[in-house]
């Protein structure tokens, strides 16, 4: 590489993407109040696109004020289910009671992206995916939390699709990628282009 790559997430997911995709990079987790953040969004009138993409971009303006030489990589992700965005589980009883909720129902996934130089975003981009989910059993959503709770309490909505998440879902439209929470797709092909992945 040419340039130096720094991811401005936590996330072991967008990290394993990067990582398999061969994309050399370090890790530098911004700290941010995410809940502050977005509720100061939200009660702006940001709609949940905007929301996602100002997510991303405040991870990646934060760690590259720190590190002016490199390109820096913020991605986040909102669920939006209902006209309201669907965090984290706190608990396992509120993973249980995210998942019940959402039961035949469909949701939106906003995986967001942005990449920053110096002082300046450089690039963007937002991917977009809709999700239905079946009708499991009350029994078979608190078993399944119960099963994978260390996972699942890192995800927004309180399931992992490349898990045994998957058969939570009876519909899904989107790109495997966005869903897991980073649009690759897009990050390679802007990578590619400037010369930072060899193409």
């Amino acid at each position: 590489m040419s340039e130096r790559l720094i991811l401005a997430s936590g996330s072991t997911a967008r990290a394993e993407m990067l990582r398999r995709a061969g994309v050399a990079f370090a890790i530098s987790p911004a700290r941010i109040d995410e809940e502050a953040f977005t509720a100061g969004l939200q009660a702006s009138g940001a709609d949940f696109r905007d929301i996602a993409d100002a997510l991303a971009e405040s991870k990646a303006r934060k760690v590259a004020a720190k590190h002016p030489d490199a390109l820096v990589l913020g991605g986040d992700q909102v669920l939006e289910f209902e006209e309201r965005i669907v965090s984290k589980p706190k608990t396992r009883d509120d993973a249980v009671q995210q998942l019940m909720s959402m039961r035949g129902a469909a949701h939106k996934l906003h995986s967001a992206a942005v990449i920053y130089e110096g002082t300046r975003p450089v690039w963007r981009h937002v991917g977009q995916a809709r999700l239905k989910m079946a009708m499991p059993s009350d029994a078979w959503i608190a078993e399944y939390v119960d099963r994978n709770w260390d996972h699942i309490r890192h995800s927004a909505g309180a399931y992992r699709i490349e898990d045994e998440g998957i058969r939570l879902f009876s519909r899904i439209d989107g790109d495997h990628f966005v869903i897991l929470g980073l649009p690759l797709l897009e990050v390679l092909s802007y990578l590619a282009m400037r010369g930072t992945l060899p193409s």
